[in-house]
């Protein structure tokens, strides 16, 4: 038998102007994402990904102390312990990001993976913090991540996260494919302009690359009072031949975007190509020197 599994993405406009109380639109965008989820659900999903900093605007387009107050512990934390019990609900992994609190004063951007019977199982931590004009202040926010690529063995397989600006960098990537990630999530917020051409061509690579799937997520629309650019969507999931299997279509509305993906190809995939037997790592050391 097929080992099929159906995931799930979810893109989602802001539903509180960026400029209202933070509680405010943070508690809207959890209440809309539940309900999102649970049509995720409805659709039959078993994986469901959300876009990075799900409960908020991309508030990394200005410099402003009280973005602080997003932060949560995790996993204790109120929205990851809300996203377990819907986990377990729904019999649904997720990936759900957040803005985390380690430390008062050192904040990471991250996801937590969280099995189909609710257990939270780890989290990864963004790797790769860019700082740059126009409007992606992220050094202001985030501490870059500190616990590697790490590959949860879940419900439906083995999950990899790489979130937003880690997915120009092929390194993280390989690291999540010789780790044995079977699917990597890529939860972003991108513009457009010369980043919607790299969309359509950075993930699908590093799926032929890795011989995984993969399923990227675009925050859709324009954010005021900022306006950096639209997060333009199209969010997809596509193969381990590069193939792009299930895509949204919606650059400036909210979408679910609902894909049934063969593991089984995983095999039928690398016994064709044997990237990995072929590799020659000792040839490489010019990749890690400074």
């Amino acid at each position: 038998m097929p080992r099929v599994v159906r995931g799930a993405l979810i893109q989602a406009t802001l539903c509180e102007p960026a400029t209202s109380p933070v509680d405010k639109i943070k508690q809207a965008m959890i209440d809309k994402h539940v309900d999102l989820i649970g049509q995720a659900a409805d659709r039959g999903a078993q994986v469901c990904c959300l876009q990075e900093l799900f409960y908020g605007p991309y508030f990394c387009a200005e410099q402003n102390e009280k973005w602080y107050s997003l932060t949560e512990r995790v996993p204790d934390g109120p929205t990851t312990k809300l996203m377990m019990e819907l986990a377990k609900k729904h019999r649904m992994v997720m990936v759900i990001p957040v803005y985390e609190e380690d430390l008062t004063g050192v904040y990471y951007n991250t996801a937590s993976v969280i099995d189909a019977d609710g257990t939270y199982l780890g989290k990864f931590r963004k790797i790769h913090i860019p700082h740059c004009n126009p409007g992606f202040w992220e050094k202001f926010y985030f501490r870059p991540g500190n616990l590697g690529y790490p590959v949860f063995d879940t419900a439906i397989g083995k999950v990899g996260v790489y979130i937003c600006y880690d997915r120009h960098f092929p390194d993280g990537a390989r690291c999540l494919g010789l780790a044995g990630a079977e699917i990597v999530f890529n939860p972003s917020a991108t513009v457009a302009g010369l980043s919607e051409y790299l969309w359509r061509l950075e993930q699908p690579a590093h799926a032929v690359a890795n011989q995984y799937f993969v399923g990227a997520i675009n925050r859709p629309g324009s954010e005021a009072p900022w306006n950096i650019g639209e997060f333009y969507g199209q969010s997809y999931f596509c193969d381990p031949r590069g193939q792009f299997i299930a895509k949204s279509e919606k650059r400036t509305e909210d979408d679910v975007v609902v894909a049934d993906m063969d593991f089984d190809m995983i095999r039928d995939v690398r016994n064709t190509w044997q990237f990995f037997r072929d590799r020659r790592p000792e040839t490489y050391e010019a990749i890690t020197e400074l």
